[in-house]
C-alpha cells in the first residue's frame, strides 16, 4: 500500500473553508479508497491570523487520516506586517533582496521548523507528498525537500504575492530548485495563470477541482423555522473577513436596503474575523453544522461571494449543487468563470451592477428557474468525485512508478 503525506498549514474539523478544508476532503477520500495509507502533516494552529497553537502536538486520527501536528514556534505579529509594508513599498520603486523575502516567509508562518525537520528526515517513509497552497512557510520550506516525489496544488490566484520571486521555486520556474513532479490545478483559470506567469507547461499537470458532499437534499423549511426567517434572503458562507470582501458586501447591501423597499435579508454563516454592524436585515449565524449550511443554501435566493481572490471557491460549488445561483465579484477570474461556464450566476464590478443583478434575479422567475437548473447541472457534470479522484490516482501512480508509458506521455503533454 502506498503511503501518502499531505502537507497543509492547518488541518481540523473546525476549519470549514479554503485550502485547509479542501486538503481534508481529498485526504479523507484517498484514505477511504483503501489504496493508500494517508497522513496529514500540519501544525497546531487553528487561527490563520496569528497561528497561535490550539491543537496538541503529536498524532491523532481524524476520519481515517493520521494527522501529525507540529507546534508553531512563534505567532505572526507586527514584524510580519511591517516587512509586508516595506516589500509593497519597495516593489514599486526598486528591487528587493531575496533574503528579505526569505525573512518574510518565516514571519508569514506558520513557523513550524519541527515539521520541516520531520519531512527532511522521514521523506523516505512516504511514496508521494501532496503539498497544498504555495503561500505559506509549511509549503515553501518542505516542497524543495520532496520535489522529486511531490504533487503541488498551488491554490493560486492573481494576487500581489504570486509575483514575489521567492515563489518561483513553488511553480518550477527557479533553476536552482527541482520542480514538483506534477501540478494539480483547481480551475482552468488557475492553470492559465500559472502557465502565463511561470511558463511551466512542460511539467505534468491536471485540472481537478473538488466534489461536493451534501448531507441531504436540503430542507429550507427546517432552516427557516430554526432561525425564524420568514422573508427571502441571500447568503454568504465562509470566513467573515474584510480580506474576503465582506466589508464591501455589507456596504453594498446596506445601500441596497436604502434604495429598495423590500424585505430581503442577508444571512452570514462562518467564523467572524471582522465585526458586522447591527442591522435589522442582516443575520450572523456564526459557525453552523453542514446540515444547517446546506438547508440554508437550498432556501436562499442567491449565494454572494464578494472575494476578489479565489482559486476555486467550494462555497460557490456547494451553493450551485443545491440549485442556488451565485452573485460574485467580477474582478475574480475564477468566480466570474464559474458564472460564464454555468449560466448560473452573475458577476458585478460596482454597486449599481450588484443592485441590478440582484433585482433581476428577484423579478425574472422563468430565467431564475433556468439558472437553478443550470447550477445543478454545472456541478454534476464538472465536479464529480469519481472523476476527480481518478485524476489523483493517475498522478500518484505516475510519481510512484506505477503508470504505463501511454499515461506518462499524456502527462508530459499536460492532459487534463
Amino acid at each position: 500500500m502506498l503511503k501518502i503525506a499531505l502537507i497543509n498549514q492547518r488541518y481540523g474539523l473546525e476549519i470549514n473553508g479554503g485550502s485547509e478544508y479542501y486538503t481534508r476532503l481529498i485526504a479523507e477520500r484517498l484514505a477511504k479508497s483503501g489504496k493508500y495509507a494517508v497522513e496529514a502533516l500540519t501544525t497546531c494552529a487553528l487561527d490563520y491570523v496569528n497561528w497561535k497553537n490550539h491543537y496538541k502536538p503529536g498524532v491523532e486520527e481524524i476520519n481515517g487520516v493520521t494527522v501529525r501536528r507540529f507546534p508553531s514556534k512563534k505567532e505572526r505579529g507586527d514584524k510580519f506586517h511591517q516587512l509586508t509594508g516595506y516589500i509593497i513599498q519597495k516593489r514599486k520603486s526598486g528591487d528587493i533582496a531575496l533574503n528579505e523575502y526569505e525573512k518574510w516567509i518565516d514571519l508569514q508562518g506558520p513557523f513550524a521548523p519541527g515539521l520541516v525537520d520531520y519531512v527532511a528526515k522521514r521523506r523516505g517513509d512516504y511514496d508521494v507528498f501532496i503539498v497544498v497552497t504555495y503561500l505559506y512557510y509549511t509549503a515553501v520550506r518542505t516542497l524543495p525537500l520532496v520535489a522529486d516525489k511531490a504533487i503541488m496544488i498551488p491554490t493560486a490566484h492573481n494576487e500581489p504575492t504570486v509575483y514575489y520571486p521567492i515563489f518561483k521555486r513553488m511553480f518550477g520556474a527557479d533553476p536552482d530548485y527541482k520542480p514538483p513532479r506534477h501540478f494539480i490545478f483547481l480551475t482552468d483559470e488557475e492553470r492559465d495563470l500559472a502557465h502565463a506567469l511561470f511558463h511551466n507547461e512542460h511539467i505534468p499537470f491536471t485540472t481537478a477541482g473538488v466534489g461536493v458532499d451534501k448531507p441531504g437534499t436540503g430542507d429550507p423549511d427546517a432552516f427557516r423555522k430554526k432561525y425564524k426567517l420568514e422573508d427571502e434572503y441571500i447568503m454568504y458562507v465562509g470566513r467573515i473577513d474584510r480580506n474576503k470582501g465582506c466589508g464591501i458586501l455589507i456596504d453594498y447591501f446596506m445601500e441596497y436596503k436604502k434604495r429598495n423597499n423590500n424585505k430581503l435579508k442577508l444571512v452570514f454563516m462562518g467564523k467572524s474575523i471582522m465585526k458586522a454592524p447591527e442591522h435589522k436585515d442582516m443575520l450572523n449565524l456564526g459557525f453552523v453544522s453542514e446540515e444547517d449550511k446546506f438547508n440554508g443554501l437550498s432556501g436562499a435566493k442567491a449565494s454572494c461571494l464578494p472575494s476578489q481572490f479565489e482559486s476555486l471557491s467550494i462555497s460557490a460549488l456547494e451553493s450551485m449543487s443545491v440549485g442556488t445561483p451565485v452573485i460574485v465579484n467580477g474582478q475574480c477570474d475564477v468566480l466570474s468563470g464559474h458564472c460564464r461556464k454555468s449560466d448560473a450566476g452573475f458577476y458585478y464590478n460596482n454597486y449599481f451592477e450588484f443592485e441590478g443583478v440582484l433585482n433581476y434575479m428577484m423579478s425574472h422567475d422563468a430565467e431564475y428557474r433556468c439558472m437553478q437548473a443550470n447550477a445543478k447541472r454545472y456541478v454534476e457534470e464538472r465536479y464529480r468525485w469519481d472523476d476527480i479522484m481518478r485524476k489523483f490516482d493517475e498522478a500518484i501512480d505516475m510519481i510512484a512508478g506505477k503508470d504505463d508509458s501511454e499515461k506518462e506521455l499524456k502527462a508530459l503533454s499536460g492532459w487534463n
